[in-house]
């Protein structure tokens, strides 16, 4: 049978003509951005690796050029050196980067070995800084080494906490659709660090951990209505200790009201200069060490309120770019997290995404006057060795995992090899 040729239909080509290839094409951008989102394992070029190590850089050079420009003012009247604080975060600085780099080289199933030793270490601590600790404008939460430096055991407590639950929740995978299984013993254990915590009047510290149990639990697969009952116990627990604190409700009520408490505290006075300096800044700053908040207006401006020295210093334009920053961040993270099959990989890289991403977002709204007054620092960029260590350590752990999705030939050498199962021989390669 001979086909006849059919003409070639003419699509009209005036203003009323459809244009059907513009909804496909839209919408294979649209499959394509969050394929590209969520990794999928296919990063094989590392992209992933080099975002996560390049914002982590970044963020920790602006911190340590706005603790200098933050802290030079106070250091001068103290009779001390205007680098001194600078050099300290730069010194830990380098630390963190070198354990960083360590920890990005070597495979990180050899990390459950120590999950079971860094919980008991982080509880000594802890029960330590209760008995010899040194408190500071009202939080007990630092132990002085040597006098040379001080070490606050909450920041490793956050680590070791990630780890361990990574750890058990990862060896109880097929029972973890049962409460019993799931609440036993995550949920006793990590209260009881921040019951530690709380003993040392840090509430701030104490709910990001909370923030941290909650998201190894989510990114282990618990059943979503056990986060309603953790949620209403939440509430009424925070609302106990407000209560029963004249401090925290002096903090609440200022925030509320805008005015002094009933004895003449003025709770917000740190929050209002806050605002005084981001509001000063307008859109470019007034220039990198211009800042006037920072002449004892803010006390301690270069700790949990560094964020309103960079928003005067470089206005608008600086506090996007740490936002940014900060977003490029998670999203990196977030592929690395969506691209593992293993449960331990996966809830161990969830739980720091949400532990750095939730305490930026918390220290910005406090800065902001969304939320009332609390003592969180602004992860790489605070002043603070022992958060900068730490949150160097929690990106080297999810480096190394960013590491095994890209090509053989362009990983960075490992430093230990992974762990090999017993009973099961390797077949060895001829050069």
């Amino acid at each position: 049978m001979v086909s006849t040729p059919t003409r070639p239909v003419k699509r009209p080509t005036g203003s009323t003509a459809v244009q059907r290839p513009l909804p496909g094409k839209l919408l294979r951008g649209y499959r394509r951005f969050w394929s590209a989102l969520e990794g999928d394992g296919k990063s094989r070029n590392g992209s992933t690796y080099y975002l996560i190590l390049g914002t982590t850089l970044a963020l920790t050079a602006i911190g340590i050029m706005m603790v200098l420009s933050a802290s030079s003012v106070e250091a001068i009247a103290a009779g001390e050196s205007p680098y001194s604080a600078a050099l300290k975060q730069g010194l830990f600085a380098g630390i963190g980067i070198f354990l960083m780099f360590m920890l990005s080289r070597i495979n990180v199933v050899w990390l459950k070995r120590l999950a079971w030793l860094g919980i008991l270490v982080s509880y000594g601590l802890l029960g330590l800084v209760l008995l010899i600790g040194t408190s500071v404008n009202g939080n007990k939460n630092w132990i002085e080494v040597g006098g040379f430096f001080t070490l606050q055991p909450s920041e490793a407590a956050k680590l070791a906490l990630a780890l361990w639950m990574a750890t058990v929740l990862a060896k109880k995978a097929r029972l973890i659709h049962r409460w019993q299984h799931a609440v036993v013993p995550v949920v006793p254990v990590a209260m009881g660090v921040i019951v530690l915590v709380l003993a040392g009047n840090d509430l701030g510290t104490g709910m990001i951990i909370m923030m941290i149990m909650a998201a190894a639990l989510f990114f282990a697969g618990v059943r979503l209505y056990l986060f309603g009952f953790a949620a209403i116990a939440a509430v009424i627990g925070t609302a106990f200790m407000a209560l029963t604190s004249s401090n925290r409700m002096c903090r609440i009520t200022s925030w509320w009201t805008g005015q002094s408490c009933g004895d003449g505290t003025d709770a917000n006075y740190q929050s209002t200069n806050g605002l005084y300096g981001l509001a000063s800044g307008g859109w470019f700053g007034v220039g990198l060490g211009q800042s006037r908040q920072k002449y004892s207006w803010i006390p301690e401006a270069h700790n949990d309120f560094i964020f309103a020295i960079i928003g005067e210093e470089f206005g608008l334009l600086g506090t996007v770019v740490v936002l940014i920053l900060f977003a490029i961040l998670g999203a990196a993270i977030y592929r690395v997290v969506v691209a593992q099959e293993d449960l331990f990989h996966r809830v161990l890289a969830g739980t720091i995404m949400v532990w750095l991403l939730g305490q930026a977002t918390v220290n910005m709204a406090v800065v902001t006057g969304l939320v009332p007054v609390i003592g969180v620092p602004l992860p790489f960029i605070s002043y603070g060795g022992s958060a900068l260590l730490m949150s160097l350590c929690a990106i080297g752990v999810v480096l190394s995992l960013a590491r095994e999705q890209m090509a053989p030939s362009l990983r960075p050498r490992k430093l230990l090899p992974p762990l090999r199962k017993r009973g099961r021989k390797t077949p060895s390669t001829k050069a």
